[in-house]
């Protein structure tokens, strides 16, 4: 499967996911905690990898992000 780069980075969504975090004073660690209550097991360095671009980020684990980070999965693409 081909991993197509957008402007240098494997998603769109995790510079908002920091931002957001970050906005809520939530660690990475407390994120992954968030996560992991929601059903998405997720630790501290795939959300780190997530944040910095370097990793994928599915449809449908958005959602997830988007109701841990009390937002909506169009604020996330940039698209709100």
């Amino acid at each position: 499967m081909k991993i197509y780069q957008y402007h240098d980075r494997c998603n769109c969504s995790g510079i908002r996911i920091r931002q957001r975090r970050e906005e809520l004073g939530l660690s990475q660690e407390q994120l992954a905690a968030r996560l992991q209550l929601y059903g998405l097991e997720m630790g501290q360095k795939t959300i780190s990898r997530i944040e910095t671009g370097l990793r994928v980020v599915p449809d449908y684990e958005l959602l997830w992000f988007a109701r841990a980070l009390e937002t909506t999965s169009g604020w996330l693409l940039g698209e709100e």
